[in-house]
């Protein structure tokens, strides 16, 4: 069993669309384990205020229709961040997708949450280090059963606690806690969620673009435009904000 020294919140969310920048959360679904193993549900619809892509409705059954009388994120935004309050967060693809997704939410409604201080558990890395999976095969292998739900936000938030609870008894080396998990797997050395910029020796790297493998911070005191040229481009807040800092904080050495 997993011994949880803080609250574990299994986010799984269904969108608009796959774009970070310009997507939005049309459904949320947290399962919050608690440290005695109690387990809490809390889902919600979401009217994200823009239109659903028809391949999103195709994929996760959430119409416009559906979520139109929803609330916003903004009238959600404090629930959510009271339910994940003082917890470590996990998910299925969350470390690329969820937990990106949601701090950029966070940020369009000017709302702080701190994802620096939480343990990010990636199901989905655990299950492709090992297996190379999906997550409806994922929940076959390991737990012997048909995701007869998928891309229902609750049934696959379910389904990953299921498939976590499964993986640490297949897999004693992961341990018994999120700590292990993450010294097992290995932590994402990244600045900001999208991954445009990396950390390498303890120096942020730009890890996309003509100054791919350069540190920001040279960049940005060689060509401060190129600050401007991002700040103005369709880049996540979360980038812009990481960006920012970084920016800051250069501009103050270099004076």
């Amino acid at each position: 069993m997993l011994q949880l020294e803080k609250p574990l919140a299994v986010i799984d969310l269904e969108t608009t669309g796959i774009n970070l920048s310009t997507d939005r959360i049309v459904e949320i679904a947290i399962v919050k384990i608690f440290t005695d193993g109690k387990k809490v549900v809390k889902r919600k619809l979401i009217n994200p205020e823009i239109p659903i892509s028809r391949v999103s409705q195709e994929m996760h059954g959430i119409t416009n229709e559906m979520v139109k009388d929803a609330p916003t994120f903004r009238q959600a935004a404090n629930e959510i961040k009271q339910f994940l309050d003082h917890c470590d967060l996990a998910g299925y693809n969350s470390n690329r997708f969820y937990i990106p997704l949601l701090a950029e939410e966070f940020l369009r409604v000017g709302l702080d949450f701190d994802f620096s201080t939480r343990q990010l558990v990636d199901v989905q890395k655990i299950f492709h280090m090992m297996e190379q999976r999906t997550l409806s095969a994922a929940y076959k292998f390991y737990c012997n059963k048909n995701l007869d739900s998928a891309h229902s936000a609750e049934a696959d938030a379910s389904a990953t606690w299921e498939i976590l609870e499964a993986q640490l008894l297949k897999y004693p080396q992961l341990g018994s806690s999120v700590e292990t998990i993450i010294t097992c797997i290995g932590d994402d050395c990244i600045v900001d969620f999208a991954r445009r910029m990396i950390m390498e020796n303890g120096v942020e790297i730009f890890n996309f673009g003509k100054h791919k493998g350069r540190s920001v911070s040279e960049v940005l005191r060689a060509e401060p435009q190129y600050y401007d040229w991002m700040m103005k481009g369709e880049f996540p807040l979360h980038t812009k904000q990481k960006l920012t800092e970084i920016f800051r904080r250069t501009v103050l050495k270099k004076g």
